[in-house]
């Protein structure tokens, strides 16, 4: 495709001099989303995209694959137990009571609060009885919780909306007559380019009026912070923690509330100015359990007395593990001899052992259905013997397991509601090593059947903010894959998957060894003969939008398409859009001159050269997306479409009313879809 059939882009001769450095940056005004010349650019590249995109392959393949439906942990209140649950036909999962005579009753369907689909249920939270229920909801995208509360019994409102409450912990007191929540300021009280941002901790009392919640914490505090808030189950302890935007570190406050006001709690400081992260369960036996990586980046569990929870007192229960990281745990304690349930994952495949629980003694391992990924561990909150998780792989549906401690049986307690006949594959883990020398490790997912490659192969990675990459039920890759594709997952460092180590080696100053991981993992799929250059494809979104901007500008050469989604491409300017003030402390700052260094060195939208032939590039956003503004696409596909020389085409599909987070299920088989249609045509299958 030659450069004239694009539509006409602007190119400024704007130049920013940071740190006695030039900066160039031709598309500065793509920044404005409201411009006539902006909405003008879009509809062009919107009938490009439409007139180039082809016949849709893989659709009715993709629904029939989701027409598995999920199904989801349950939490236990009283008698009551509450889950999540989507079956074959719905576009958005509902949440489900189950009455202790087994009575279940639907208590929130998107569908039904909206119609059109475009509401999204953001986070739920029963009160310690199970009689009321806060949740939150979204439209269109946007992320912006609204709170309610709702009567399970009657299933009527009888509180919210209460705004402003993206990403708000629920910690209900025991009775359900009020909570503590967070709740961001009102756009009145900040600057106007600081609306996302503010946070605080509050009181509330069902009933009452918000104007007089009772303000408890973050005042004075820094504006990107992010606050946890939890009640134990006696409402003794009042649990508080900081996180400085999506650092790996916290700091975490407790409070006696029988010796304190519940709206005046005298917080204690359990960590402070720490590097590590540190969470906190208090135990039904009276003690204080702190799952923690300070000084075991794979992570411990220890225990303290609650009283006196400061770190020279905790003591190991539960200690580091060489080679995988702990997880999660639970605890089950009705039993002659009470244990602890620990959810680990050893190289990407998740295991739980059995701990006594005075001890720490592993004392056995509770089986699973598979390698695949194990959700978080459930107990009831009363105690019990019964443990709930969720599992997956790459051809099962999520089902919830249970264990019983007095059997050590683990039976199927709840499977995804749709039957489905998943094709067969065949999932193997491999060794890699990097540029640095440094081993890596990728799953491959590939067809059953023994023929010979190379084959159109899709490889993906994300590699960032210590997020795992675990194998999962997939409907896009089994779809490639069955289709006769590779699908590889490369679990780079700056993900979570060998502890806070890895996360940090591919951070910071540490950025490149991430690219660095990718380009190996694509080189090795290319020398074992999976695949050739021609018929690579690479795709990530949000920070693996990304990495592969920065793989498709560093390395052309290697990949023969692109598929590049919410991505973060201009990383000079990142902080000033979307949420992006609270990743500095996962990339670094252009404030600050060694830290501009770095983000100069990889931003993809500056390393966009003349005269190159790039691969097959399809940018796909989201106008609603409030962490990653879709500018950074739209910056980088105008550049990439001045620059490339090559005839494979650069697109962008700019989608409405949605998000980065949740959709709808016809709006996921559309975007997935388009997606390997277009990876399909540029690799080859």
């Amino acid at each position: 495709m030659t450069r004239e059939l694009y539509p006409t882009a602007r190119r400024e001769n704007t130049v920013d001099l940071l740190h006695e450095t030039p900066v160039p940056d031709p598309y500065r005004w793509l920044e404005d989303p409201d411009s006539p010349e902006t909405k003008g650019w879009l509809l062009a590249q919107a009938e490009l995209y439409a007139e180039r995109r082809g016949p849709q392959r893989f659709k009715s393949r993709i629904a029939e694959l989701l027409r598995s439906g999920s199904v989801g942990t349950p939490s236990w209140r009283g008698g009551r137990h509450f889950f999540i649950r989507r079956t074959p036909d719905q576009e958005h999962a509902v949440y489900y009571v189950v009455e202790p005579d087994g009575t279940e009753r639907a208590l929130i369907d998107p569908m039904e609060l909206d119609p059109s689909g475009l509401t999204t249920l953001d986070a739920v939270q029963p009160d310690k009885e199970g009689r009321l229920l806060a949740y939150q909801i979204s439209v269109g995208g946007d992320e912006e919780s609204i709170l309610y509360v709702m009567d399970v019994t009657t299933g009527e409102r009888v509180e919210g909306p209460i705004d402003r409450c993206r990403y708000s912990p629920i910690a209900w007191l025991p009775g359900g007559e009020a909570f503590y929540y967070v709740r961001r300021l009102p756009s009145t009280e900040v600057p106007e380019n600081e609306t996302q941002f503010h946070r605080r901790v509050y009181l509330h009392r069902v009933g009452t009026s918000t104007e007089d919640d009772k303000m408890l914490f973050g005042q004075g505090l820094k504006m990107t912070n992010y606050y946890g808030v939890s009640v134990s189950r006696d409402g003794r302890w009042l649990q508080v923690s900081a996180h400085e935007g999506t650092a790996p570190r916290n700091d975490i406050w407790v409070a006696d509330l029988t010796a304190s006001p519940i709206d005046r709690p005298e917080l204690k400081v359990v960590q402070e100015g720490v590097d590590a992260q540190s969470g906190l369960v208090f135990g039904r036996d009276g003690r204080l359990y702190v799952h923690t990586d300070r000084d075991a980046p794979r992570a411990r569990v220890c225990v303290t007395d609650p009283a006196e929870p400061g770190f020279e007192t905790w003591r190991d229960l539960i200690p580091e593990d060489p080679e995988a990281v702990l997880s999660d745990f639970a605890i089950l304690d009705d039993l002659e001899r009470p244990v602890m349930l620990v959810g680990w994952t050893r190289h990407a495949i998740s295991e739980i052992t059995v701990h006594d629980l005075e001890t720490g003694e592993r004392v056995g391992e509770v089986p699973t259905p598979g390698l695949g990924s194990i959700g978080g561990i459930a107990e009831r909150p009363e105690g019990g013997h019964e443990a709930w998780f969720g599992y997956t792989d790459n051809t099962t549906p999520p089902s919830i397991q249970r264990y019983d401690a007095r059997t050590g049986e683990t039976t199927l307690w709840a499977a995804s509601p749709g039957a489905v006949e998943v094709p067969p594959v065949r999932t193997s883990q491999v060794v890699y090593q990097s540029k640095d020398g440094t081993d890596v490790r990728m799953l491959i997912i590939s067809p059953a059947d023994d023929t010979p490659g190379p084959r159109p192969t899709i490889l993906y990675g994300y590699g960032g903010f210590g997020l795992s990459q675990t194998p999962g039920y997939s409907a896009s890759i089994l779809t490639w894959v069955e289709a006769g594709g590779v699908y590889a997952i490369a679990n780079l460092r700056g993900g979570g998957e060998e502890g806070e180590e890895w996360h940090r080696a591919g951070m910071l100053a540490n950025k490149q060894n991430v690219f660095d991981d990718f380009h190996a993992a694509a080189e090795h799929l290319i020398a074992t003969g999976v695949t050739t250059a021609g018929q690579l494809g690479i795709s990530g979104g949000s920070n693996g939008g990304l990495l592969v901007g920065a793989a498709l500008t560093q390395r052309p050469e290697l990949y023969a398409a692109v598929v590049c989604s919410a991505p973060l491409l201009d990383m000079i300017r990142y902080e000033q859009f979307g949420l992006g003030a609270t990743w500095n402390v996962e990339y670094g700052s252009a404030e600050d001159s060694e830290q501009f260094g770095w983000l100069r060195a990889y931003s993809p939208y500056h390393h966009v050269q003349e005269s190159v032939p790039y691969p097959a590039t399809l940018f796909t956003v989201f106008q609603s997306d409030t962490r990653v503004h879709p500018l950074h696409a739209w910056k980088m596909c105008a550049a990439l479409q001045h620059a490339s020389t090559a005839e494979r085409p650069v697109l962008l599909r700019n989608e409405a009313e949605v998000g980065h987070g949740a959709r709808s299920v016809s709006r996921t088989v559309d975007l997935s879809a388009d997606v390997l249609t277009f990876l399909a045509r540029h690799t080859g299958l």
